[in-house]
């Protein structure tokens, strides 16, 4: 029974990292915080990045950790999935090559703000739609990779399980609220784009027309 209530403290914790994350990141929730403060949103980026870390880290080490193996993958199976989480990690790295790192993080904002030049119609950050490289087979490609990196693992107790759980839940729901940001910056640019590629996962059979606009 207490494995039980470990499982739901965990899964509650987890959610609750996700509704604020999400709330935060919303285009409506942003766009009234630069109606109040101007062209200081330019620290939001970062500000938003550092407290979502703190936050993370934080509920990761409160959350109970009962003492359930699943499983434990023995040599050579451990070594197959290893390859495919080194697979995933260097999608990770295929994706970042793609974005501007320095404004994901918030720290081009800031540079901009001090030589005043920020724009508030950008909000937190110079957005631009990005439908080239792994952005061609997945709508969220750092989602996908992500969800390889955390799923593909030697060894399974039931803490992770249940954290591997919820960060996937989390990626779709997020990832909802994201497109609908998305959306309304883009309107049928995006539409167009979020009708041709899938969300996570590649469809190989798809066929894919480079024209996204």
């Amino acid at each position: 029974m207490i494995y039980v209530f470990d499982s739901l403290i965990i899964f509650f914790l987890f959610s609750l990292f996700a509704f604020s994350h999400s709330i935060l990141a919303a285009f409506d929730v942003k766009k009234k915080i630069t109606d109040k403060v101007g062209n200081k949103i330019a620290f939001y980026r970062l500000f938003f990045n550092i407290t979502s870390v703190i936050f993370f880290v934080a509920i990761y080490f409160i959350s109970p950790k009962p003492n359930v193996k699943i499983y434990d993958l023995q040599f050579p199976y451990d070594l197959i999935i290893f390859t495919f989480q080194f697979l995933g990690i260097i999608g990770l790295f295929w994706t970042s090559s793609y974005l501007n790192l320095k404004e994901f993080l918030g720290l081009s904002q800031i540079k901009r703000y001090f030589q005043n030049n920020y724009k508030t119609e950008n909000l937190d950050e110079n957005h631009e739609l990005i439908i080239k490289g792994p952005f061609k087979y997945s709508r969220h490609p750092i989602y996908f990779f992500s969800i390889i990196v955390l799923g593909f693992r030697p060894y399974m107790d039931l803490f992770y399980l249940i954290f591997f759980f919820c960060m996937v839940i989390y990626f779709y729901v997020g990832s909802t609220y994201e497109e609908k940001n998305l959306e309304k910056r883009y309107g049928e640019s995006y539409l167009n784009y979020k009708s041709k590629v899938p969300k996570f996962f590649p469809n190989p059979f798809l066929k894919r027309k480079q024209n996204f606009v």
